[in-house]
C-alpha cells in the first residue's frame, strides 16, 4: 500500500504516519524541516514501513509539484492521500497583517488543490483510493480571533465536497476531516488540563476506522471535538 502525507513530522500529521506504518506500506512523507523528516523515517521503519521523505514547504506551488514528481519516480500507484500540512495563526479582519490571508489560503487550501490535481493520476491507476483532507472545526463555525484560517478552511472544505462530486463514481472516496482543538507543538506553554484538548492518536485512530470501511461506503466528513467543548 502507497500512502502520501503531507505535514508528516508533528501533531495530527505524525500520528497518522505511526498509524499506517506497518510491514508491505511505502509512505511518501513531506515537511520543511529536514531533520524532523529523517528523524521520522527512521522511526516509522523501525515499524517495517519504507519510508521515502521530501523537504517540501507546501506554500510554494512549485515545491508541491516537485514532491508529486518526486513520489512519481517511485511509484505509478497511490492508494491513500492525506492533505495535513497546514498553518494556524490568530488575527482578526480588520486587524490583521498584509498577506496573512494569502499565507493561509496557500498553504491550507491550495497545497491541497495542487497535491491532489498532481497524484490523482496515480491514485486512478490504482483503481480505487481514498483522499483525506485535514479541515478543521473551523471549517463550519468561525472563529473571531482566526479569521484568515477560518476562511482558508471553509475553502478547504468546499473543496472536499467538489472534490467528492467529481470522484465518487471513479471508486475514490473523499473524507474531511474537522477537529478541534488537538494537541501539538502550538500548544506548548499552554495551560490547560490535557483532558482539555483531544490527542492526535485519536484522530489517526478515526482517519484509520475511515479507511477500513468497504469499499460500498464513506465517511465524507467527520466532525471530532474536545469532550468539553471548543476552546
Amino acid at each position: 500500500m502507497n500512502i502520501v502525507i503531507t505535514g508528516a513530522t508533528k501533531g495530527i500529521g505524525r500520528a497518522i504516519a505511526e498509524k499506517f506504518a506497518q510491514p508491505n506500506t511505502t509512505l511518501f512523507v513531506c515537511a520543511r524541516n529536514y531533520k524532523d523528516l529523517k528523524d521520522l523515517k527512521a522511526d516509522l521503519e523501525q515499524q517495517g514501513a519504507k519510508v521515502y521523505i521530501k523537504k517540501t514547504d507546501v506554500s510554494k506551488r512549485k515545491q508541491v509539484l516537485a514532491f508529486a514528481e518526486f513520489i512519481g519516480k517511485y511509484t505509478k500507484k497511490i492508494e491513500v492521500l492525506i492533505n495535513n500540512a497546514g498553518v494556524f495563526q490568530q488575527s482578526t479582519l480588520t486587524e490583521e497583517s498584509e498577506g496573512v490571508l494569502e499565507q493561509m489560503i496557500n498553504t491550507n487550501l491550495y497545497s491541497a488543490y495542487h497535491l491532489t490535481r498532481a497524484l490523482l493520476p496515480l491514485i486512478h491507476a490504482n483503481q480505487k483510493g481514498h483522499i483525506f483532507n485535514m479541515c478543521s472545526i473551523a471549517s463550519e463555525k468561525a472563529f473571531p480571533n482566526a479569521s484568515a484560517y477560518s476562511i482558508s478552511k471553509f475553502a478547504l472544505l468546499g473543496f472536499s465536497k467538489v472534490l467528492r462530486e467529481e470522484l465518487k463514481n471513479k471508486n475514490i472516496k473523499v473524507t474531511a476531516l474537522m477537529p478541534g482543538a488537538t494537541w501539538s507543538n502550538a500548544w506548548a506553554g499552554v495551560e490547560l488540563p490535557e483532558e482539555r484538548i483531544m490527542q492526535a492518536a485519536d484522530i489517526a485512530k478515526v482517519v484509520w476506522s475511515a479507511y477500513q470501511l468497504g469499499d460500498s461506503a464513506v465517511v465524507e466528513e467527520i466532525v471530532i471535538r474536545p469532550q468539553l467543548g471548543d476552546l
